[in-house]
């Protein structure tokens, strides 16, 4: 491919002389033959193209308060963040050749001057993605981008030929950048189950797998090294309920996917208090509960000094027990379903985890020095994991990237594709 001045060439149009707003009179004809027609509510559209048609609804259902669409029409999400993520879709295999989805989408039918697979690599294009999101209108959590934004765009128009051969090229590139993703994508998941597997196994089985084994007597926990100990968190902690008198100290806060940070370090925009008097002290080795998230996992150790919200729960750690050893502990999914059965509520969604649940929650407890060891170890190790992780983030991103500057060059003019 050579760079090209073919878009000069191009003629300019607006894309609503290219395409129009309601289905053709033989599109209209289909709707006279079928019964049923394929549903796609928002989460069913892709944000690469791909459609989940596998919802089938009566046609008397979706007549009134859904978009309507046939094949070859493309839709676009109209609404935030769909449509800056790239939400859209060429249609087809509809059943029926006949489909309805939400009302969030704008449906362009092309005129026959357009090919539809154009059409969908036009409205993709991350300058119409781009130019779309600074357009939007409405509030906060609920923009739009107009319509008239869409049907004013001004796209360059190779003849019908030509939009064929660039669509052939850019099915089998983009196939083949979407590969590699999914290739690395899955590779990500396997590095993560890999490192969930390796801090699981430290945690609750130790080092050294020739150690005799004893069974622990608690059911999350199965088998245990014979020498290891176990004790309800009752008599490994105790609760501190210290306020602080100014709340000037940094604000902390915890989540099952980070444990404890600074909140200031948080895209955050929840209600804050206007004042911290009286939140909860935390000092650096203190593990932290967020009691109403607890099932899902909201714990961990601080490694700082600070001050928490006072619908947290703060334990200081007895000696026996390393810190971060119980950070490890505490955020191990299998923890955090143990939790579970000591919090009170009565929906799932709504689960507490007070003191006198966690005191209830048993521990295991090896030798203080096989805890730092296994803590040293699993820093050592996950460490290398993260290294491949971040590595194959970074190659998913440039593959992405490749992606969108194919598509953005070849519907522009901006490569030479050539006949095939």
């Amino acid at each position: 491919m050579t760079a090209n001045a073919s878009s000069k060439q191009w003629p300019i149009k607006r894309l609503r002389y290219l395409t129009s707003r309601g289905p053709s009179d033989s599109s209209r004809a289909l709707l006279a033959h079928v019964s049923e027609a394929s549903f796609l509510p928002m989460e069913a559209i892709g944000e690469q193209g791909q459609l989940d048609l596998s919802r089938i609804h009566s046609i008397e259902n979706l007549k009134t308060g859904y978009s309507q669409f046939f094949d070859g029409d493309v839709v676009i999400a109209k609404i935030t963040p769909c449509f800056e993520n790239g939400k859209g879709a060429l249609i087809q295999g509809t059943l029926g050749g006949v489909g309805f989805g939400t009302t969030e989408l704008y449906v362009l039918t092309p005129e026959p001057e357009l090919d539809g697979r154009f059409l969908y690599y036009v409205t993709v294009d991350p300058r119409f993605r781009k130019l779309g999101e600074s357009y939007m209108t409405g509030a906060a959590g609920q923009q739009r981008v107009p319509e008239d934004f869409v049907r004013d765009f001004q796209v360059p128009i190779p003849d019908l030929s030509q939009q064929r051969i660039i669509t052939d090229y850019l099915d089998h590139e983009t196939a083949r950048l979407d590969a590699l993703v999914a290739e690395k994508e899955r590779l990500l998941d396997l590095l993560a189950e890999k490192r969930n597997a390796l801090i699981t196994r430290s945690i609750t089985r130790g080092l050294d797998p020739n150690v005799p084994f004893r069974d622990s007597g608690i059911s999350w926990l199965g088998e245990i090294p014979a020498h290891w100990e176990t004790e309800r968190a009752k008599w490994l902690s105790r609760e501190r309920d210290e306020r602080s008198d100014t709340g000037e100290e940094d604000l902390l806060t915890v989540s099952h996917l980070t444990g404890v940070t600074l909140r200031s370090e948080k895209d955050v925009n929840m209600f804050e208090a206007a004042t911290k008097e009286g939140y909860k002290i935390c000092l650096s080795g203190d593990l932290v509960i967020n009691t109403m998230w607890a099932w899902m996992g909201a714990m961990g150790v601080s490694s700082l000094d600070g001050i928490v919200s006072p619908a947290y729960n703060v334990y200081e750690l007895r000696a026996r027990l390393d810190p971060s050893y119980v950070d490890a502990l505490v955020r191990l999914s299998a923890f955090a379903q143990e939790v579970t059965r000591y919090s009170k509520g009565v929906w799932s969604s709504r689960l507490r985890l007070y003191p006198e649940g966690f005191f209830a929650v048993s521990l295991p407890v090896p030798p203080l020095s096989e805890q730092r060891e296994i803590v040293a170890h699993i820093e050592n190790e996950t460490c290398k994991l993260d290294g491949l992780r971040d590595a194959t983030e970074r190659t998913t991103v440039l593959l992405k990237e490749r992606r969108a500057a194919l598509i953005a060059a070849a519907v522009t003019g901006h490569i030479d594709i050539g006949n095939p």
